[in-house]
């Protein structure tokens, strides 16, 4: 309670103007999102409308269930170049002015401004096609559940990032700092995605108490089932894996322990069991036991270290444990369909096969285990055992999502020192450039040479970390032949693979061994899936959004970033034509580097805004547009 009345406290402190603030900034980027995904044609059908201002397009909206009123009517919306993923964006303030009935000329200067995401959003429902405003509705009440946690984390951001200096020191070091990292991540918006902040089913109350950005620590209950229930291997387990009598539910012969998520319980865990046909025989523990912490993903928890009385103190195991709820699309649910258990121990295995082939990778890119999971034939009566490698305890991990955060210590609350220059003054010397080629360096070598043996990660922002060794102020001078910065990927499943290229690459026998996929949309007949993947989590998120937001932030020239983006890219590539010859590298010049467009992940429009059907995208999260290509910049062309 305490806590609460301090950020009641804390609230007053937030102005009208900076609520008004990040409501501006949200609906931008939910304006620039329907206008990148063309979402309606809203940009495909409107047309240019030049003013003294600057420039504007016109829509034709429908007045059809607005207020009473009949007929139709043009609003303005302004824009400007943006050239990330898309030509253009909503210019800031964002508004939108709707124009009087006029006889095909523009007015001059007449109409009503309309402005805030009720106004704005209610107003464009009328360029929705009857059959899909439901689906629009609940985009807009995503867009307020995002608004809404955005003030949240505006008033509880200095009490918990206090809390974590207090608790974690100078240096957040090994896996227990990174899941610190993981709370100022979440404080952040996604780089595409308009309204990650927010989720939906949980009360506020529920989200303080499992959130990541309120670090907290929760017990997990325990649900006890039949051993022929549950696909996957006991022996398997981490050595503290309560059995049943240890749950207080008798002698556990025969029997199996799984975790559950404390906000799957009641009628959710219930249905569950009831789909499975186990509703007669599990039994869920009366007591909870073991303690954890939300990671950046939420649904995955680490097991809380240095907490007394704990179950056990393994900061190298995190569980990952299904949710009901949905975030980045309402049909993107956090829920664990039994078959990426399977997808996920697979892609590891190609994973490593390739480094083994690739030695220099051996130590620069670590993977997390992936391979120890159990499931009870339903996508809630499931877990994931994700351990990562040892060795760890005295290197500092930052999840990638985490890297432009603001830093955590008291003298740079005020002064927008980010995470990346506390890196950067502790291994490069102060220079962040230095440190992003590295990054860039190290990212475009390994993909790259995945993408020969055909291969392209979901190893996005979420789940790419840097790790950066503890034992010298400059890596490169202190530590002899240790490598300056490392990779750490996890969550392995949802890669795209071209078995064809793969065989090419390893041998028929070997690839057909190492493409057992459960979901059989992993495999494809063409580099185009392949191509896509690497383009839009690769270079997109993980190498191009970074450099944008440094240079919104006036850190550098955008054309100077993008332009070392590049070279980094390509010299990736020339790398790859080197000793791999063959069509890779041609195939990623071609479709990359030079090509005019580039796809862009339609995210919103496939996860909310239409059906499958309506949509066509047979994987929501691999459901394309097409933006500008900004590697073009500095290219000479």
């Amino acid at each position: 309670m305490g806590d609460r009345v301090t950020e009641e406290t804390a609230e007053t402190a937030e102005t009208a103007e900076s609520a008004e603030s990040a409501e501006e900034e949200l609906l931008g980027r939910v304006l620039d999102t329907l206008l990148r995904e063309d979402a309606y044609k809203l940009r495909g059908r409107a047309a240019p409308v030049p003013r003294a201002d600057g420039d504007w397009l016109r829509i034709r909206i429908a007045l059809k269930g607005l207020k009473g009123l009949k007929g139709s009517e043009s609003v303005l919306l302004p824009v400007e170049p943006e050239g990330f993923q898309c030509d253009i964006r909503a210019r800031r303030p964002p508004r939108l002015l709707c124009l009087p009935p006029h006889d095909g000329q523009e007015p001059a200067a007449a109409g009503t401004v309309l402005t805030g995401l009720d106004a704005v959003l209610g107003r464009l429902r009328g360029a929705v096609p009857d059959e899909d405003r439901a689906l629009y509705d609940v985009f807009v009440d995503e867009c307020r559940r995002a608004l809404d946690a955005t003030r949240l984390h505006t008033r509880v951001r200095p009490r918990v990032v206090a809390e974590l200096g207090a608790r974690y020191g100078e240096r957040w070091a090994g896996m227990g700092g990174s899941v610190a990292y993981d709370t100022l991540a979440a404080f952040r918006d996604h780089p595409v995605y308009p309204t990650s902040r927010g989720r939906a089913l949980f009360s506020e109350d529920q989200l303080r108490a499992h959130a990541p950005e309120f670090h907290p620590t929760f017990p997990l209950r325990w649900l006890v089932l039949p051993r022929e229930a549950v696909c996957g291997d006991p022996a398997r387990l981490p050595g503290w894996w309560p059995a049943p009598e240890e749950l207080g539910l008798g002698p556990g012969e025969g029997r199996l322990a799984l975790p559950v998520h404390p906000l799957t319980l009641g009628p959710p865990l219930e249905s569950a069991l009831r789909a499975a046909g186990l509703q007669g025989a599990a039994r869920l523990a009366g007591r909870p036991l073991l303690d954890v912490r939300p990671t950046l993903s939420m649904r995955t928890v680490a097991v809380a270290d240095g907490l007394a009385d704990n179950l056990a103190d393994d900061p190298l195991v995190h569980l990952k444990l299904p949710l009901t709820t949905s975030t980045l699309g309402q049909r993107n649910r956090r829920s664990i369909k039994p078959g990426t258990l399977a997808d996920g121990e697979v892609a590891q295995r190609l994973v490593e096969a390739v480094i083994a082939r690739e030695p220099r990778f051996g130590r620069t890119v670590l993977l997390a285990d992936e391979t120890t999971h159990l499931h009870a034939g339903h996508e809630l009566l499931a877990t994931l055992v994700r351990r990562y490698p040892p060795g760890l305890e005295n290197t500092t991990v930052v999840p990638l999502a985490g890297l432009l955060a603001p830093a955590p210590a008291p003298a740079s609350a005020s002064d927008g020192t980010l995470v990346i220059d506390v890196l950067a003054e502790r291994h490069y010397g102060g220079d962040v450039l230095a440190l992003l080629d590295d990054y860039l360096t190290l990212l475009f070598d390994f993909h790259t040479t995945l993408f020969a043996y055909g291969i392209a990660l979901e190893s996005h922002q979420q789940n790419t970390s840097l790790i950066f060794e503890n034992g010298g102020e400059d890596i490169g001078e202190n530590r002899g032949s240790a490598p300056r910065l490392r990779l750490l990927i996890k969550d392995h499943d949802g890669p795209r693979v071209h078995a064809i290229r793969l065989a090419a690459m390893i041998g028929g026998g070997p690839a057909a061994d190492l493409c057992g996929f459960d979901d059989r949309r992993i495999l494809t007949s063409g580099d185009g899936p392949v191509a896509d993947v690497f383009t839009t989590i690769t270079v997109h998120l993980c190498a191009a959004a970074p450099l944008f937001e440094l240079a919104r932030l006036g850190r550098a020239p955008l054309d100077a970033l993008l332009r070392r983006l590049r070279d980094r890219l390509t010299d990736a590539v020339d790398r790859l034509a080197a000793h791999r010859p063959g069509a890779a590298a041609e195939l990623l010049r071609r479709r990359v580097l030079d090509a005019d467009r580039l796809p862009v992940k339609a995210m919103v429009t496939a996860g909310t805004l239409f059906t499958k059907e309506r949509s066509g995208a047979a994987d929501i999260n691999k459901h394309y547009v097409t933006g500008p290509n900004y590697l073009l910049r500095g290219s000479g062309r």
